[in-house]
């Protein structure tokens, strides 16, 4: 069992990085291995909805999207951590997980997911509101902790000195590892849910 640990923050052992970190320690003590990426630093464009990935399976943009897209491929869960940018997610983080959910094809159904957002002060709850929203529309179960999964501080000490923030994000990663095991037992026991096809509509009513 495996998790992958998105850094989408600029710097690679900062605020963001602690928090994860702390997420890490929680998903290694219950068995489960994770893995941090850091893509915050690099030079990741947005989906320009080309749908080129539709007809080849990977993104049209050859960079750390498709390197990371065959690991979420075979992960059992994935965590996505984000500064917070005027109340909300950095660029960079939301270039990456638009275009690697829109362009792997694959199944995500219970693939476990989870946000993380750090922050000198506030836009928290917002930030983390919108990473959510790519688990809850792949059909994968979120993870939650004690608390809204979230840290406060200005530097990576100051992350460590929020002692409640730590311990919300050491939980975060037990609760996970328990629902990826569960979620395995479930599979070998009763399958994957039933799924339908997906009819695809809009707001235009035709006349």
């Amino acid at each position: 069992m495996k998790v992958l640990l998105i850094n989408g923050s600029p710097k690679a052992k900062g605020c963001t990085y602690t928090a994860l970190a702390e997420v890490a320690k929680g998903l290694e003590e219950s068995g489960v291995e994770s893995e941090i990426i850091h893509v915050g630093h690099m030079d990741i464009r947005g989906c320009i909805a080309c749908r080129t990935c539709m007809k080849t399976g990977k993104c049209v943009f050859d960079d750390m999207v498709n390197e990371v897209a065959p690991k979420f491929e075979k992960a059992d869960g994935l965590v996505i951590g984000s500064p917070v940018y005027y109340s909300s997610p950095n660029a960079t983080a939301l270039a990456f997980m638009d275009r690697l959910f829109y362009s792997t094809r694959f199944d995500k159904s219970m693939k476990v997911g989870a946000a993380v957002v750090s922050a000198r002060r506030a836009g928290t709850t917002a930030t983390f509101d919108v990473l959510n929203k790519y688990f809850t529309i792949s059909s994968m179960p979120i993870a939650s902790s004690q608390y809204w999964n979230m840290v406060h501080g200005n530097n990576s000490d100051e992350v460590y000195q929020d002692r409640e923030g730590c311990h919300t994000m050491r939980t975060l990663g037990r609760n996970m590892a328990f629902l990826i095991k569960s979620i395995n037992l479930g599979k070998e026991a009763f399958g994957l849910p039933k799924r339908e096809d997906k009819p695809y509509t809009n707001f235009i009513r035709q006349a």
